[in-house]
């Protein structure tokens, strides 16, 4: 634990990356299908914010897809963001930029 918050852990049962504190929950949805690990939603409780948690799941995600050699699909407009504003946590992982999200 640092600064009273929880580490980042991965639920793959539910397809997640969560941050637990107080009763609070933060996470970031994903979705793998064959060597592509798609960012699909972020939510950080308005009792988390500011506080930098949304940038640490997105970072265990990017982990993630370095290790098991993945490519990054931000399809979620915050993890997009900021990816773009943060490149150096992207090094050594292969980032799609140009797929996004089917239309509704």
């Amino acid at each position: 634990m640092t600064n009273g918050l929880s580490a980042v852990r991965d639920d793959p049962v539910n397809s997640r990356f969560v941050l637990e504190q107080g009763g609070a929950t933060a996470e970031l949805v994903y979705d793998i299908e064959g060597s592509r690990l798609t960012l699909v939603h972020t939510e950080v409780p308005e009792a988390l914010g500011g506080r930098g948690i949304g940038g640490q799941l997105v970072k265990a995600a990017v982990a993630r897809a370095r290790a098991e050699r993945l490519t990054v699909l931000p399809w979620c407009p915050f993890a997009r963001r900021w990816l773009a504003h943060h490149p150096d946590a992207g090094a050594g992982t292969s980032i799609d930029w140009t797929s996004h999200p089917p239309s509704p």
